[in-house]
């Protein structure tokens, strides 16, 4: 078995930052030690002084797209950009693949296309859509980590969003697995009426996008959700939380002893609305970027710990669907991709705001290991958990450049910024599979085991 030790003078745990050596034995970590301890003879020693080692970073919310629609992405290209960021582990969304991932057939077409393709480890969410409720127990005894939704229609022929209605059916099967249901929390009507009030309006103005996706209509689709929640019992996980005016209710939720769980993204973090140009399409997702006075609030509520966790919703597609050219906010695909760069981006604004290392490990490893279930072997520096790590140099600065990205399509609205932290290496499970823009070795990366 292959003995390594890892040492720095900054290794993050949940404890805090400290000097230390870990020890590992094959995949797994045997020990934290103090930095200066005599090791035996026998171990290979990997000594990087003081450059942060993070536990490796678990993105619970990307769109690999694979199988079906490679071109937007893919397990190599989606895997790779995770490794340079950080990431050993990503949870799929169930929808932009073909098929999506709403039957045990369709799992395991995904798990087919994944073989041998993977940098780092992964593992699926199934989906909940309005006629699959009898799939539902059987995706979970197949292995997904748990279900996602959309109360609005995602954009995707052969992914449906539920109505109130179709959830109360579906719900009872979803709370039997025990397993947390992700829901994309915004309401069709409100954003039907904005839009049609805006009939007349310039959609090269980012404005005029940001006005057709009130905050209303996500407010309103979070109070259903958490009156469902209420009243069947399950698991409720909000993502991608773009309005800071929930806030207030999901924490008196909570208080009141809700199973209720909340991400948000670097793109509602590090951008702000009073910033984004005409016809800069890149920037557009759903929920949309609000503004300034809104991220402030975001990240009050990550330093309240009412939203847990912050993870990509790395949403890639074919610059085509983006309409550059045009600049049309209506019709460009919304989905901003950022696994390459997203630990930098949160470090650059969280170290502004006090936050440290430790808060991002939270946010960025342990809260999304644990929405996934993964959190007895991932997202956390301890003996016993797989040996994945994140070699950070949080000090130096880089400008994005598309040789950075690495996914499949290199645009990125980040191109040209200066971030602080640079991600010199990566291991999944003791073993190098990221190093200063390279990639040694074959991909290794697999499914994560539940058993």
């Amino acid at each position: 078995m292959n003995s390594q030790a890892f040492l720095s003078r900054r290794v993050v745990t949940a404890g805090g930052i400290r000097p230390a050596t870990i020890l590992v034995e094959g995949e797994r970590i045997q020990a934290i030690v103090p930095h200066d301890q005599l090791l035996p003879e026998g171990y290979e020693i990997h000594d990087f002084g003081e450059a942060a080692i993070l536990p490796g970073l678990v993105d619970s919310h990307v769109h690999i797209n694979d199988p079906g629609r490679e071109e937007w992405e893919g397990f190599e290209t989606a895997t790779r950009a995770a490794a340079a960021g950080g990431y050993t582990m990503l949870v799929d969304m169930p929808l932009n693949c073909v098929p999506a991932t709403t039957t045990v057939a369709a799992l395991e077409a995904k798990r087919r296309a994944a073989q041998g393709r993977c940098q780092v480890d992964w593992a699926a969410w199934g989906g909940v859509v309005h006629d699959n409720q009898n799939d539902i127990e059987a995706l979970a005894v197949a292995g997904v980590a748990g279900f996602k939704c959309f109360l609005v229609d995602p954009g995707i022929d052969s992914f449906t969003m539920v109505t109130e209605r179709q959830l109360r059916t579906a719900l009872p099967y979803v709370a039997r697995t025990g397993l947390p249901l992700l829901v994309h929390a915004e309401l069709p009507g409100l954003i039907n009426r904005a839009t049609n009030a805006l009939a007349g309006a310039d959609w090269n103005c980012y404005s005029t996008y940001l006005q057709s996706r009130p905050d209303e209509a996500e407010l309103a689709a979070i109070r259903m959700m958490l009156s469902l929640c209420r009243e069947y019992g399950f698991r409720l996980h909000i993502v991608h939380l773009s309005t800071s005016e929930a806030i207030k209710e999901l924490q008196a939720a909570r208080s009141n002893g809700l199973q209720v769980s909340v991400e948000t993204c670097p793109h509602y973090l590090h951008l702000a609305a009073e910033d984004i140009a005409n016809g800069a399409t890149l920037r557009k997702c759903a929920p949309p970027i609000r503004s300034r006075e809104n991220c402030e609030k975001l990240w009050q509520g990550l330093r309240d710990g009412t939203i847990d966790l912050v993870v990509t919703d790395h949403s890639p597609c074919p610059p085509a669907m983006k309409r550059l050219g045009e600049g049309n906010f209506r019709t460009a695909w919304g989905g901003i991709a950022s696994l390459s760069v997203a630990l930098p981006l949160i470090w650059t604004e969280a170290r502004k705001r006090g936050f440290t290392l430790v808060d991002l490990a939270r946010w960025m490893a342990a809260a999304p290991a644990r929405l996934a279930g993964c959190d007895s072997r991932k997202g956390q520096i301890a003996a016993g958990c797989d040996a994945d790590f994140v070699v950070f140099d949080s000090d130096s600065e880089f400008v994005v450049t598309e040789d950075k990205l690495h996914y499949r399509h290199p645009v990125s609205p980040y191109t040209g910024e200066t971030l602080r932290g640079v991600v010199q290496a990566t291991y999944l499970r003791g073993k190098l599979v990221y190093h200063k823009g390279k990639f040694p070795g074959p991909p290794s990366g697999r499914e994560y085991d539940r058993a």
